[in-house]
């Protein structure tokens, strides 16, 4: 006769003399001091590491008072961990002449990884366009495969909900833009490398940038012999009429050439912020058109003072 008693699983010696608390414990995450040679970049970082006055700045801070703020990695296959949030930090202590610094170790995908390391750099000042655009089209694609992606028990992750999951809407809200502005961004990743730096430097502005994006590469190629042998770059106006030429399949050398060679319109003599560049002046509930208003009420009251001023 078979017995019907089950299978016991026995405790171990070491489980039966913790306490639920040592064992929470051991669970929470725990900064740790890791040699810098087993910490390795993370794959696909779109965010340089300059040394330049910022870095100087930051190593001489790690050598007064050392790493203030963790890096934050996963283990890596293959031995050490990827470093998520923290690689500036990570140069700064190799210049400061550090061997290990702080580091919270978490077990994560690649998708929460690339979303976490996003969100952590595009805080920072001084971020190049070309920068953003390739973090924001990561944390897009993260958050699409992550919305496609079935959870545990779920039964309304149907494809037709994550056909109409917009991720670039959902980041602009975070970020108090819309989405329209998110894909604008993204758009420049479209771009040849020769234009992609004639952004960074600022040689080439964003709004027609984000025109000549829909330019085929050959097109863009062409496009950049034709602003070498012009001296000019393109305005709003130009990049929307190649655009469209292209759309018709009507941009050629000869009308590129035609395009580039018009005399430009004296700029108007103007200063335009955009509402990413005053976001970090204002509180997040504050809409551009509100941030307008408080800019203008300022400049009024700074010239009713000056006025008074000046009649004393």
């Amino acid at each position: 006769m078979k017995s019907s008693a089950r299978k016991i699983e026995l405790a171990s010696v070491d489980d039966l003399f913790t306490t639920e608390e040592s064992r929470q414990d051991a669970a929470r995450e725990k900064i740790m001091e890791i040699p810098l040679s087993e910490l390795f970049p993370f794959e696909g970082h779109p965010f340089s590491v300059r040394d330049d006055d910022a870095m100087k700045e930051t190593v001489e801070s790690v050598k007064e008072v050392g790493v203030v703020v963790p890096a934050i990695a996963r283990p890596r296959e293959g031995g050490g961990y990827e470093l998520i949030a923290g690689h500036r930090r990570k140069r700064a202590c190799e210049l400061a002449g550090l061997e290990t610094m702080p580091v919270i170790v978490r077990d994560m995908d690649r998708d929460a990884a690339i979303i976490v390391m996003v969100d952590s750099n595009l805080q920072r000042e001084n971020i190049l366009p070309i920068e953003k655009a390739q973090a924001l089209k990561m944390k897009v694609e993260a958050i699409k495969r992550r919305a496609g992606r079935p959870a545990k028990g779920a039964e309304n992750n149907s494809p037709n909900i994550s056909a109409n999951f917009r991720s670039d809407d959902e980041i602009g809200a975070e970020m108090g833009v819309s989405g329209d502005t998110v894909r604008n961004m993204i758009s420049l990743t479209q771009l040849v490398p020769e234009l992609q730096e004639m952004v960074n430097d600022q040689r080439i502005k964003l709004t027609p940038a984000y025109q000549l994006a829909a330019l085929k590469p050959e097109e863009q190629a062409l496009l950049v012999e034709t602003m070498e042998s012009e001296q000019a770059t393109p305005s709003l106006s130009q990049a929307q009429r190649m655009k469209k030429m292209s759309q018709e399949g009507k941009l050629t050398e000869d009308t590129m050439l035609s395009v580039m060679s018009e005399q430009k319109k004296p700029e108007v003599d103007r200063i335009v912020f955009t509402s990413d560049t005053l976001r970090k002046y204002f509180p997040k509930s504050y809409t551009p058109k509100k941030m307008e208003e408080t800019i203008i009420g300022l400049l009024e009251g700074w010239m009713k003072k000056r006025q008074r001023s000046q009649e004393r």
